[in-house]
């Protein structure tokens, strides 16, 4: 039978090649359900093509005008219905969770508790709220949550079969992003079409902004970390440029696992919606003949102090990813709308973590009061920059 999609952040890239998946297999996936923050016109689309169950739009004046366009057949639902009650109503086998931010926390732990696949390609839902999200994953045995980044599919797939006492650590890979070759004296006057321009992937421009600082990698660390179930000093970044390796997983005989492909985000999508079944190739194989070196080298954690902060937040653990998650994503916005500098972002996310309240295990209230303070007081320290 095919399996029910609703996607969260359809209109991302993400959701997009998401989409072009289900469009690949038609016979075994369907459109359930497509939510969007504001881009109507390609949710539009979206909708004509896919013929969902229902929509969700976080602008009330963009549903009320698909209301218009698609009549009673289509169930609309916008910002003051909430996106969890939206999900609520759609009937669906997988949940996608692809928007930024926390807004779709408690929609994945609703989707878990009713014992639901949850394909995750979204990072700050594990770093904010980790420990509550995997133990609804344990509580309830039908529930699944795999990956789609690049990264985290990578060690998902060469853990497979494996023992987690067996793991001596994860070599989570990054290709340094467009500064890598950039020296760390000129980030005060890099362009931002420099740092929204990433060599290997297209991405949105928040994600974008975070591989230009390494936040990416750090957020990914704390991700592994509870994905897992290993301590983050069993977790190290290399970069490497080519992207042809993904991650690693290195055993406690000295085995290494990697996982290698060409850099398409439908291969991880793909593999998260069929596990434990393989589809064929959406795109090109890996072809070796066409390769000539592999390069890795270590981050340089001055140049990219973003990296430490993450790893500081990840060793502290309760509240403080949450808050370095939230912090981070007012920061790189405050960048993109030329309210700060780039070299302001990692400023700013350290002295917001240093002026936080640690609480060891935030509940699920806690942490969205502690997001709260975090965003209000990057708002500060922003406008005063």
């Amino acid at each position: 039978m095919k399996k029910k999609i609703l996607i969260l952040g359809s209109t991302g890239s993400v959701g997009v090649n998401t989409l072009r998946v289900v469009e690949e297999f038609k016979g075994h996936f369907s459109v359930a359900g497509l939510a969007a923050g504001s881009k109507a016109a390609d949710l539009a689309r979206q909708i004509e093509s896919f013929r969902p169950q229902g929509v969700y739009i976080k602008d009330s004046k963009a549903a009320l005008e698909l209301r218009r366009q698609f009549g009673a057949s289509l169930k609309v639902m916008a910002e003051e219905d909430g996106l969890h009650h939206f999900c609520a109503g759609i009937d669906f086998d997988i949940l996608v969770a692809a928007t930024s931010g926390t807004t779709a926390l408690l929609s994945v732990i609703d989707a878990l508790k009713k014992g639901k696949r949850v394909a995750l390609a979204n990072k700050e839902i594990l770093v904010a709220a980790g420990g509550l999200v995997m133990r609804e994953l344990a509580k309830n045995p039908g529930a699944s949550l795999i990956p789609i980044d690049s990264e985290h599919s990578a060690i998902f797939q060469c853990l497979h079969g494996s023992r987690a006492q067996d793991v001596a650590r994860l070599i989570l890979t990054g290709s340094g992003g467009p500064l890598r070759e950039i020296a760390g004296e000129d980030f005060a006057r890099v362009s931002k079409e420099t740092v929204v321009n990433h060599p290997k992937w297209k991405m949105g421009m928040k994600i974008s902004v975070d591989s230009a600082t390494l936040m990416n990698k750090g957020l990914e660390i704390i991700e592994a970390s509870w994905l897992f179930g290993l301590g983050v000093d069993q977790i190290q970044v290399l970069v490497h440029p080519e992207a042809v390796v993904h991650s690693m997983v290195e055993f406690k005989d000295g085995a290494i696992l990697a996982q290698l492909g060409v850099a398409d985000m439908r291969l991880p999508i793909q593999y998260a919606l069929s596990f434990p079944s393989r589809l064929s190739a959406p795109a090109r194989c890996l072809d070796f003949k066409e390769l000539s070196l592999l390069h890795f080298s270590a981050p340089d954690r001055k140049k990219f102090p973003c990296l430490d902060l993450a790893y500081q937040a990840a060793r502290q653990s309760g509240s403080a990813p949450c808050v370095l998650s939230a912090a981070d994503e007012v920061a790189v916005g405050a960048y993109l709308e030329d309210k700060i500098r780039f070299i302001d972002i990692p400023q700013v996310i350290e002295r917001v973590l240093g002026h936080h309240h640690h609480v060891q295990d935030p509940d699920l209230d806690m942490i969205q009061s502690i997001h709260d303070w975090a965003v209000e007081e990057t708002k500060k320290l922003c406008l005063a920059c």
